[in-house]
Parts: C-alpha cells; sequence; structure tokens
C-alpha cells in the first residue's frame, strides 16, 4: 500500500510522454472527455494541436497530445477560458517547462446542457441548501461551458445565494447550510482569481471588504472579473482596518482601492477612506459598493469616492472607466467556449 502511494507522488512531466501518431480523435475524446466538435475547434481557433495528418487524412493523436488535452481541460474545468489555457502551456512550453500530466483516468464524454440562468440558478439552490457538493459542482462545469463568467456572476450565484441567505432569515435553513453554501462559492472563486494571470506592467487594484464587514463573495467576484482582463489585482479579504490599508496602499501605490459593505454599520467605516488616500502621492482613486448601498442609496452620496453601481457589470464598467482600461464586453447570454 505504501509503495502504491509512494509511485502516485511521483508526476510525469507531460514532455516525457511519447509523441508517435496512434489514437484516432473518436478514442482521443473518450479518453479525455472532450468532445470531439470541441476538440476540432480547439485546434482551429487555438491551434492547441497539429495531429498528424494519416494517409486516408484522419487526424492521429499521440500520448502527449492526450496528456496536453487533459491537462487543458483540466484548466477550462477549473474555470479560465480556453484561449488562456492554451497561452500558458505555450509560454511554459517555449521556457521548456512542461506542466506533469494528470493522472489517466478516462472520463465519459458528456453533453452538457444549456438551461436559462434562472433555472441553473435554483437547481444550485438546491443542491447547496442539500449539501451537494457533487451535483454543485457538475452545475457549475456545465454554467462555464454556456455562459460566460460575469452571466455567471450576476445572473446565476448572485440571486442563488441572495435566495440562501433569505432562506436562511425565514429560518427555512440552518446557519450550518448557509456557511456551507458560502464556503463552497468562496473556494470555487478563489481557485478562479488564482488559476488568471496578470501583466506585471497592468493597473494595480486593491479589493477587499470594509471594517467589520464579513460578507465578502461580492468583492471577490469582482477581483476575479477584473483578475481574468489581466490587471493586476490583490484581493485582502473581508474586515480590512482602514489604517492599516491606507498605510499598505502608502508604499504599494495601488491606481485604485476597492471596498464593499453589506451592512449600513461597515459602511459608514469607510466615510473618511478617500481622505486619508488623499494623502497618498499619487492618491489611489477609491470606490465602494455593497448591498449597504443597495438598501439604502442616501449612502451613496454620504461617502466620499466613486460608488460602484448597483451590479457586478456596473461595477466592473465603473471600475475600468476610473482607471482607463477597456471594460470589454458586459455579461451576455449563452456563448459557448467551444
Amino acid at each position: 500500500m505504501f509503495a502504491v502511494e509512494k509511485e502516485m507522488l511521483v508526476m510525469t512531466s507531460i514532455a516525457d510522454y511519447p509523441d508517435e501518431p496512434k489514437y484516432s480523435i473518436k478514442v482521443v475524446s473518450t479518453q479525455t472527455g472532450i468532445r470531439a466538435v470541441t476538440l476540432r475547434a480547439w485546434e482551429r481557433r487555438h491551434e492547441i494541436l497539429t495531429p498528424f495528418r494519416s494517409d486516408n487524412r484522419y487526424r492521429l493523436y499521440s500520448e502527449r497530445d492526450v496528456a496536453i488535452l487533459r491537462w487543458v481541460k483540466n484548466r477550462v474545468d477549473g474555470g479560465i477560458s480556453i484561449s488562456h489555457a492554451v497561452h500558458e502551456l505555450k509560454k511554459m512550453a517555449k521556457s521548456g517547462i512542461w506542466p506533469d500530466a494528470l493522472p489517466s483516468v478516462p472520463e465519459p464524454v458528456r453533453s452538457f446542457r444549456t438551461l436559462p440562468v434562472d433555472q441553473y440558478s435554483q437547481q444550485l439552490y438546491q443542491a447547496l441548501i442539500h449539501h451537494d457538493e457533487l451535483t454543485a459542482s457538475t452545475l457549475l462545469r456545465e454554467m462555464q461551458t454556456a455562459y460566460d463568467i460575469r452571466s455567471i456572476f450576476e445572473d446565476i450565484l448572485r440571486p442563488c445565494l441572495v435566495n440562501i441567505g433569505e432562506a436562511w432569515y425565514r429560518d427555512e435553513i440552518r446557519i450550518t447550510t448557509e456557511h456551507f453554501a458560502s464556503a463552497f462559492i468562496r473556494g470555487r472563486l478563489l481557485t478562479l482569481l488564482q488559476a488568471f494571470s496578470f501583466r506585471r506592467n497592468a493597473p494595480y487594484i486593491l479589493v477587499g471588504c470594509a471594517p467589520t464587514e464579513q460578507h465578502e463573495i461580492g468583492s471577490l467576484m469582482i477581483a476575479v472579473l477584473l483578475r481574468s482582463k489581466g490587471l493586476r489585482v490583490e484581493y485582502l479579504g473581508p474586515d480590512i482596518p482602514v489604517d492599516d490599508l491606507v498605510d499598505y496602499a502608502g508604499y504599494e501605490h495601488p491606481q485604485m482601492v476597492v471596498l464593499s459593505s453589506s451592512l449600513e454599520s461597515s459602511a459608514v467605516e469607510i466615510h473618511h477612506m478617500q481622505e486619508k488616500l488623499n494623502k497618498i502621492q499619487p492618491p489611489p482613486i477609491f470606490g465602494f459598493g455593497g448591498q449597504a448601498f443597495i438598501d439604502k442609496p442616501v449612502l451613496q452620496k454620504q461617502i466620499p469616492g466613486v460608488y460602484l453601481g448597483n451590479t457586478i457589470n456596473e461595477a466592473i464598467n465603473t471600475i475600468c472607466k476610473n482607471i482607463g482600461h477597456s471594460a470589454g464586453l458586459s455579461g451576455q447570454a449563452a456563448r459557448n467556449r467551444s
């Protein structure tokens, strides 16, 4: 038993796999769980592979090709775009540092559904309140094949979490269930955040939560979306003391500082944030948002700084506008990533 466990810990580089062409596209599809039509699209649009062509013009793939496809699929399943995954792979290969191959366990070819966002939100809600992590993970993978990240956040995850919060408030679910759901989503968001790279010379933004604020999902979504655009984003988490954050900004010099508040009690804690940041040269822009400012709109005028808006889309567009960065396309329905 111990010998087997030790062997499993020894990872093999993708470069160590044979490059001899021998597998048909049907076999590769079965071994990787990637549909043949998706694989052809990846080759055509992203030049992920250039498979050998037999005399009858059929594609033939090597063991190395299969290992590459498993690695890329794992990155895409983790939430990053296919174009980013391929760029990451090519960059490593060019430097001579190939990633470790994933375990070669064949996966069945899955035929994903494409449901309306409200149905996905409701099904995810049901999975989470029943602590069904497997179903919740499957639903997230399905969403990622049909919708862009911003739509998933705004139209699926956010309504789902609101419904969970309201169910807890009505005493329909336990606090442990609410915590489970939040921890599950938070974990997925952190994985996404760490999967996205950024340019060193890109605008630098600090994102976190106001003092005493513990609800961090909204600000974490903002951090993920900004990082997905290549921006240099540092996510600082919940309950950030104002003076400590100002000191940190004083020697890191971010272009913008963004904080969220879900309750009025945490919103009032950031009233002097812009005033304190103005002492830094050059002063960072201060942006704020969250449920507190939606529930009590008068707070939007009382807090000096830039109010980000009532939705995730508005927040991203406002931040990008203030730092002079293109926000790109807003959240949109069904966009098949294959």
